[in-house]
């Protein structure tokens, strides 16, 4: 095992953010940058127009709505440290970007609007991260405005999601009254200054002795004991933060701060520094047998977690996302894809930063590079040096919704289809080729993907097209014995389709119908899920 692989794998910090929408989520993504010093000011977030632009949601109908829609990844060296921060998308109808995502990350961010407290999207990704074992920090966010008493936020992430609360830092107030916080460990104050958000928030008072006479300009002896008394309160009923109970996903520490004023911001950088995990050994399976791939290992291996199209409007770019879980990657080297054994160069490999990007000349496991691809890498796709390793392949999950999609003039309908299959190899929507009829149906999670795919078609293939309502409310993949398989598909040719990767799917037109269909035919499997790579 070669020592350069192991070292440099033990400073990646590779983390995902998730969060209910509104909840501050793309703000703290820019202060996180900002306080890393990979930019030198943040995205105008909360301009309008042509200002409403951040790092991270780089898509035209993200700049436009303010919102996420897709996972994008930002690499930077902060404290002899690299980061690799995944934003996911903050909108449910993307949860499955989301899911995949996560798949890709050591740890998350848990952000919470300090007055709502855990919101049900909240709550669905943080069932993600504990099915994935992955640890959380959690980030309470919006301080500076009215929130929440702060020992009640604590009580519902311990009713909530049985996650053992242990606050950091302690705030002396919220919204107008918000005046910092107290570090619980160094029995130091940190002041907030409430800074005109018209100019670049650089900073806040430097830290003060909880007990030196300074704090008079900070806290009145009033509030000073208050702060005090509640401080001592939390840390006699909450547990102390443990680092393993942390790692295994039985803790999460807690930091307050307020993201569009860079205000605890800097308190989380370096929490995730200390106490997120490295990259660890991935369950694999290497020519058959059950294996641990670990980071120090010589051999270089990954996983491909995300494909986006069209990151670059003057290329029919493509590019897949690959998590590097092993070895030292250097730009030029030939990996093989194991389930096709089709071996890639890969000489122009990508360090991301959102839609910007520069060329990976080494990167080790933890880091998240790009593999530019005229389709031959999909979602699932697990690469190495020998072609031998298998990474657990990503689920596609069965859609919601159920449209068909035309485009407007017939002469495009070629290009439609070239459109239409390389959207859903990006893993975000679902597409099925009926057995019968022309038309195509697209399955998401939600409304608000087919008008994000309308927008892309438009923009980016320059299609203008319609969906309409199709008569399926359900779509289940069908697998069992191929005698069995040929005579359901005959008695049901019509309600037939193929997914993009030509495996067959049910189409049915109520879950009634699907329960009815299942008892007739006891020996095909209908799945909600089915794996990719």
């Amino acid at each position: 095992m070669s020592q350069l692989p192991a070292a440099e794998a033990a400073r990646r910090r590779t983390f995902a953010i998730i969060s209910h929408p509104d909840a501050g989520k793309t703000t703290l993504t820019e202060t996180l940058l900002l306080a890393g010093g990979a930019i030198r000011a943040a995205g105008q977030v909360r301009a309008r127009g042509e200002n409403r632009r951040t790092r991270s949601d780089w898509m035209k109908i993200e700049r436009e709505r303010g919102i996420s829609v897709s996972a994008s990844v930002m690499t930077f060296d902060h404290d002899g440290l690299m980061f690799n921060l995944l934003d996911t998308p903050g909108h449910e109808d993307f949860s499955e970007d989301t899911y995949r995502t996560l798949t890709a990350a050591d740890a998350a961010v848990m952000v919470l609007d300090a007055a709502k407290g855990i919101e049900p999207q909240t709550l669905k990704l943080f069932e993600v991260c504990r099915l994935r074992d992955i640890p959380i920090v959690t980030f309470i966010n919006k301080m500076d405005r009215e929130a929440q008493d702060p020992l009640e936020l604590l009580d519902e992430i311990a009713s909530k999601l049985a996650l053992d609360p242990a606050p950091l830092y302690w705030p002396a107030g919220s919204g107008g009254r918000f005046r910092g916080m107290l570090d619980l460990r160094t029995r130091r104050f940190l002041p907030f200054e409430r800074s005109s958000a018209d100019r670049d928030l650089s900073g806040h008072p430097s830290p003060v002795p909880v007990d030196d006479a300074a704090m008079e300009a900070y806290l009145d002896p009033q509030a000073l004991e208050e702060l005090k008394e509640s401080a001592e309160l939390v840390q006699g009923a909450a547990p102390p933060f443990e680092v393993q109970s942390f790692l295994e996903g039985h803790m999460t520490p807690v930091f307050f701060g307020s993201a569009l004023r860079r205000f605890g911001v800097d308190q989380l950088l370096e929490g995730l520094g200390a106490y997120a995990p490295p990259p660890r050994a991935v369950a694999a399976v290497r020519s058959g047998e059950a294996t641990q791939v670990a980071p120090g290992d010589p051999e270089v291996s990954g996983f491909v977690f995300k494909v986006q199209a069209n990151m670059d409007p003057n290329h029919r770019d493509r590019i897949a996302f690959l998590r590097l879980c092993s070895g030292r990657f250097h730009r030029g080297m030939k990996l093989k894809v194991q389930n096709t054994g089709r071996q890639i160069s890969v000489n122009a490999p990508i360090m991301f930063f959102a839609s910007d990007r520069e060329l990976a000349e080494e990167a080790f496991a933890g880091d998240v590079i790009g593999i530019p691809n005229h389709g031959v890498l999909r979602v699932g796709d697990s690469l190495s040096e020998g072609g031998t390793v298998r990474f657990a392949g990503l689920p596609n999950f069965a859609p919601d919704i159920l449209q068909r999609v035309r485009v407007k003039d017939p002469l495009k309908a070629k290009h439609l289809r070239r459109a239409l299959e390389g959207l859903a190899e990006e893993g975000v929507t679902q597409l099925f080729r009926p057995l019968i009829g022309s038309d195509f149906v697209v399955g998401a999670v939600g409304q608000l993907q087919f008008e994000v795919m309308a927008d892309r078609l438009a923009s980016e293939y320059q299609l203008d097209v319609i969906f309409e309502a199709s008569p399926y409310a359900e779509a289940r993949w069908i697998s069992g014995q191929e005698a069995d398989i040929s005579a359901f598909t005959a008695a049901y040719r019509s309600a037939m389709a193929d997914d993009i990767d030509a495996r067959p799917v049910f189409l049915s037109k109520s879950g009634w119908e699907t329960g009815y269909v299942a008892e007739r035919y006891p020996s095909v499997s209908f799945a909600r899920t089915r794996e990719r790579g």
